[in-house]
């Protein structure tokens, strides 16, 4: 993700010796994203993403890395985590909290198909059920109780009409949360965060999911919607594409069928799942944090989303 803090090969060699990796060969920062400063760690047993944790503390981590390791030991296609010879798989660097995990293969598919939107659908809703016997509990920490939070932070920012826009929107979802229904909704840890960049491919196949750090106990229904809300969309409009949306769903309801209270909640989730990456990126927008690489996100990208799903019917869910 964004870099804030530098990692030189020096700083490596002898910190790796912890790991049966062999000596570090080459450290790389990645500039995508506004979360975490990750590396590629080229080493002589391989290639892996060494990621220094900037917000997250070293008693929020161990949900992370160990529903990663949970899920890429029942088949989800995820990193796993690498242990040292203690068998621990968090670390400390440059006094903060750090992992190192393995590289998937492929690259991103920005441009996804409906074959792309079907295989990222099938996995999820493998995921999702993998997860089921996961013991740790974490709520989702850019929920609903975020949102209020956040929302009088950025409110100053905005001009009036979408001010009103987002004090409508987060009534909706205050009252939806407090309803029959939602409390009706299957949940589990879910990403949270699955937009194309999070994911590879190799031409159409799937080769992983990663960039598990916000992560946490949700409902699914609300995982599948801020998927949805990325991959099956024109990027101009935020329109939703009802080949790639049907493709996504039918893949997913395939592995794991969804339930009557899903039915319900999908127009206000998808709703929700564009509420939260607005008020996210007004945040990073309005109140940045300094990085060596950090291009914070256009949050008018997901406030034409949320007015979107708003005016305009969504496809039903199955």
């Amino acid at each position: 993700m964004a870099v804030f803090t530098p990692v030189s090969l020096d700083d490596l060699t002898e910190w790796t010796k912890q790991f049966s990796l062999g000596k570090p060969l080459a450290v790389k920062g990645i500039s995508s994203g506004i979360e975490n400063s990750n590396f590629f760690l080229t080493a002589e047993a391989g290639e892996y993403v060494l990621t220094i944790f900037e917000k997250l503390s070293f008693e929020q981590l161990p949900f992370y890395l160990e529903l990663m390791r949970h899920l890429a030991d029942r088949g989800v296609l995820v990193p796993a985590p690498v242990a040292n010879r203690h068998g621990d798989i968090l670390h400390a660097l440059h006094g903060k909290p750090c992992a190192i995990v393995t590289k998937l293969d492929g690259s991103s598919q920005l441009s996804p198909a409906p074959a792309h939107c079907a295989a990222v659908g099938a996995m999820l809703a493998k995921m999702h059920l993998a997860g089921q016997d996961f013991p740790l509990q974490q709520p989702n920490l850019r929920g609903l109780d975020w949102w209020r939070e956040t929302t009088p932070v950025v409110m100053p920012y905005l001009p009036e009409d979408a001010q009103h826009l987002l004090r409508a929107e987060i009534h909706t979802q205050e009252a939806f949360a407090a309803s029959a229904t939602f409390h009706q909704l299957p949940r589990g840890p879910i990403h949270a965060d699955l937009f194309r960049n999070n994911v590879m491919f190799d031409g159409e196949r799937l080769t992983g999911f990663f960039d598990f750090y916000f992560a946490g106990c949700d409902t699914w229904i609300f995982d599948v919607a801020v998927t949805v809300n990325d991959w099956c969309i024109d990027l101009a409009t935020g329109a939703l594409d009802e080949s790639r949306v049907r493709a996504m769903l039918d893949a997913y309801h395939a592995v794991r069928p969804f339930n009557a209270a899903e039915k319900i909640a999908w127009q206000p989730m998808l709703q929700a799942g564009a509420l939260r990456f607005w008020l996210s990126r007004l945040y990073d927008f309005y109140l940045p944090r300094e990085a060596e690489m950090l291009t914070p996100h256009d949050p008018t990208h997901f406030e034409r989303i949320l007015r979107q799903r708003i005016n305009h019917p969504v496809p039903d869910l199955f």
